[in-house]
């Protein structure tokens, strides 16, 4: 049964966004622990999160997290460890709500540096906000969509930087597949040379979900612009989201749109469309 769901509002709460979700018929949801526009720690409603994880658990509904956008794991002085606490914080409310782990994106280039040093500092951050860790909730790192040679656009980059960390079982991926298309990582073509690098690299292993994303712009122009699956100007084609969707690789993964809700389509029909054509009614 593939798990096709869209990230979803907190605006009512941890238990609101989860039956939202079921209302959608969804079997998976994304949502930001806390403002998405702050790094500071929330004390959130612990009983409003355990209602959440039982209601998820008795309808079968998978999730994941998303760290707010200010989170950079290579932020510097100051900003990493309000990063490194923002981290932990989040991985707290989503061990709490029962999801499989939070999203943050690969890090950007320093400024003050290479490629190295940015590992290095990503590596540090990884390995500050894990020390300690004991819940099985991880932290999925999420491919860029760089143009080709930016930093965190291959497969060999993201498993390399889970090889180097202190704690590697607590880390996992996320695939967006904009991204991946943005930077030519997959050329919507060559799916099937990916997934058996990724099968090689033990990426696929250590996947959890895919941000199942359209892209505006053509393939390589390194431009994070979503469109929708299905009826869109997208670049990506629909035989090639269905070569990606039926992978053996991503049968296990959560298929979690981020795509746009005021193109003439919401999340509710685009989960429905999505289920028609991709085999389940």
């Amino acid at each position: 049964m593939l798990k096709f769901g869209c990230h979803l509002s907190i605006k009512e709460g941890y238990l609101g966004a989860a039956k939202r979700a079921y209302s959608y018929k969804a079997l998976s949801y994304q949502y930001f622990p806390k403002n998405p526009r702050s790094l500071s720690v929330k004390s959130y409603d612990h009983e409003d999160a355990e209602a959440c994880r039982n209601f998820c658990l008795e309808h079968a509904i998978e999730s994941i997290a998303h760290t707010p956008y200010p989170t950079s794991l290579t932020a510097e002085r100051d900003k990493k460890e309000a990063v490194i606490q923002s981290l932990k914080n989040d991985l707290e409310i989503a061990e709490a709500c029962g999801s499989l782990g939070v999203v943050v994106h690969f890090g950007s280039l320093l400024h003050s540096g290479g490629q190295i040093d940015s590992y290095k500092l990503m590596i540090e951050t990884l390995n500050a906000v894990l020390e300690g860790w004991m819940g099985s909730s991880r932290l999925l790192i999420e491919n860029n969509a760089g143009v080709i040679g930016s930093i965190g656009t291959t497969l060999e980059e993201l498993t390399q930087i889970r090889k180097l960390c202190e704690r590697p079982e607590k880390i996992g991926f996320c695939l967006d597949t904009c991204h991946a298309f943005a930077s030519a990582l997959w050329t919507g073509d060559n799916w099937a040379d990916l997934a058996e690098k990724g099968e090689k690299l033990g990426y696929f292993q250590e996947l959890k979900a895919v941000h199942l994303n359209n892209c505006k712009y053509p393939m390589g122009e390194g431009k994070d612009r979503h469109a929708n699956i299905l009826h869109s100007s997208g670049h990506i084609k629909e035989h090639q989201f269905e070569e990606l969707i039926h992978s053996p690789v991503l049968q296990h993964a959560l298929f979690v749109l981020e795509t746009p809700k005021d193109m003439g389509v919401t999340h509710q029909e685009e989960i429905k469309e999505l289920k028609k054509r991709f085999g389940q009614s």
